[in-house]
């Protein structure tokens, strides 16, 4: 469990870098999530709960989509958002992916609400340095 929880703070972190990136709890300290321009891009949960730490991001590319779904315990999110795209991923389960894929999924998620600014800012910082991506997630 507790590399599942690592797992989760480097996905909050890395979700919290990105550009105007706002954590926020609107249910709760337990219901964390990390919002652009207003808009949810991940739901993050807590790691306290009953369930063990995950993730819920939304995937409107197809391919990256049907990958989420293949991950151990993945399923539909709940509330309806599953037929939008939407993927719970728990990061608990034996042979979840690896920090980069979820990192990964969080910045298409990102990339779904975020404004024109927000991406090209996003894009001169990997432009300027291609391993931006990987040291943000060790």
């Amino acid at each position: 469990m507790k590399a599942a929880v690592r797992k989760w703070e480097a996905v909050r972190e890395f979700a919290r870098g990105l550009p105007e990136a706002v954590m926020e709890f609107p249910w709760g300290p337990e219901d964390c999530v990390v919002k652009v321009n207003k808009k949810i891009f991940v739901f993050l949960g807590g790691v306290d709960g009953p369930r063990s730490p995950g993730f819920s991001v939304k995937l409107k590319d197809e391919a990256l989509h049907g990958h989420a779904m293949t991950a151990p315990g993945a399923e539909p999110t709940g509330y309806g958002l599953g037929r939008a795209g939407w993927v719970s991923v728990p990061l608990g389960e034996k042979g979840a992916p690896p920090l980069d894929v979820l990192c990964e999924w969080v910045e298409e998620s990102y990339r779904t609400v975020a404004l024109k600014r927000h991406l090209k800012e996003l894009d001169g910082r990997l432009d300027a340095s291609p391993d931006a991506r990987n040291e943000s997630t060790g």
